[in-house]
């Protein structure tokens, strides 16, 4: 089967693998810190905090934000763990509509559900299309309301010239297999407050003050004294995918210059299929095109074509208020619930072949003559 995604690992993955592991040091360390601020220095934030994943990315930056007990803005058509993460924090996921062309979570309808409880509203960068950061940040300031970025499929995307990840309060990345800039798993939280990047860094290691690469680092003898501040978590990431990451952050531009182009190549070779939908890319964004996302009305029947060619497709994502346990949160999502339903992903990443492409482009096109 040609698969939906798939990361791009060379020699020079094995390489740095090979270094980190026979350093000795392979949990959070020298390589973890030199990924955060080549991370940082990338997406123009003046800090980065290197987790286990975005989803303890997501935890962490709406628990800085502040939200317990208060209302949080968010998409349905994202995974779960944005939402998971609000209710992480003991607050309450609103839903709020999209936009059908980008996916995207709709101005007109934030304002129509903030309230005196609202505190923070999640923008989900969908398929590494920015959102319309501008109108949101303008709403969120009228308000005194946060904003955090969940860019997992946004890395290396930009709006009006800027990389997402250094538009909103906080920012949240995912370095999970699948995506753009893969460790394997992992995640990385960008920010501009030094407070906030303090204490992040203490939640992410369990609330210690002091990691342990610090307290090996302060002279010519590992000291054992820190202190504990708080309640934190076991959320963070080690040398072995900061390796990965750092090789993968200088590959980034480049791997999504190839995504670009297969995406452009599809749209064109689909442009004259009249019952399917080809992603649009609105003129302020610069889109980091994590997925191919088309919309048609036999979406099921070409997943099952598709399959039989040999072609893997999936959905992303079946609206999170239509789980049994988000139910009855936010306001109506008309727009989502019927946008859903016509979603197909069909296969996106930089090492797709010319032989693979041509067959996925022509079990397409076949598929209209059943």
């Amino acid at each position: 089967m040609i698969p939906i995604f798939k990361p791009s690992y060379n020699e020079e993955e094995l390489e740095v693998l090979k270094e980190t592991l026979q350093s000795g040091w392979t949990g959070m360390g020298p390589k973890t810190r030199e990924f955060e601020e080549r991370f940082a220095e990338y997406i123009g934030v003046r800090h980065a905090v290197a987790v286990n994943s975005c989803t303890a990315a997501l935890h962490l930056a709406l628990m800085v934000m502040g939200v317990k007990g208060y209302e949080v803005i968010a998409p349905p058509i994202t995974f779960i763990s944005t939402i998971h993460a609000i209710f992480y924090n003991v607050a309450t996921p609103v839903f709020t509509d999209i936009y059908p062309d980008t996916l995207n979570i709709n101005v007109d309808e934030i304002k129509k559900n903030i309230s005196p409880m609202t505190r923070a509203i999640v923008v989900v960068h969908y398929g590494g299309h920015p959102c319309d950061m501008d109108p949101i940040l303008k709403i969120a300031k009228e308000h005194n309301i946060k904003v955090i970025e969940d860019a997992a499929h946004g890395c290396g995307g930009q709006y009006k010239g800027r990389m997402i990840g250094s538009l909103g309060d906080i920012a949240c990345f995912s370095f999970h297999a699948v995506k753009n800039l893969s460790t394997g798993d992992g995640g990385m939280i960008t920010t501009n407050d030094p407070e906030i990047f303090e204490r992040l860094k203490r939640l992410r290691w369990l609330g210690i003050n002091q990691d342990t690469w610090s307290r090996a680092n302060k002279g010519r003898t590992y000291s054992w004294r820190y202190d504990v501040e708080e309640m934190g978590f076991k959320y963070t990431m080690n040398d072995i995918a900061a390796s990965i990451g750092l090789v993968q952050l200088k590959k980034l531009d480049v791997n999504n210059e190839k995504r670009r182009e297969i995406a452009t190549r599809y749209n064109r070779a689909f442009s004259d299929l009249k019952w399917i939908e080809t992603p649009i890319q609105r003129d302020y964004a610069k889109s980091a095109h994590h997925n191919y996302v088309i919309k048609t009305n036999r979406r099921d029947q070409l997943n099952e074509w598709l399959k039989d060619k040999g072609v893997s497709s999936s959905v992303h994502y079946i609206p999170c208020n239509q789980f049994e346990m988000y139910k009855g949160y936010g306001k109506a999502t008309p727009i989502a619930d019927q946008v859903w339903k016509r979603l197909l992903t069909l296969p996106l990443y930089p090492d797709l072949t010319e032989v693979d492409f041509n067959i996925i482009v022509e079990s397409v096109r076949s598929f209209k003559t059943v």
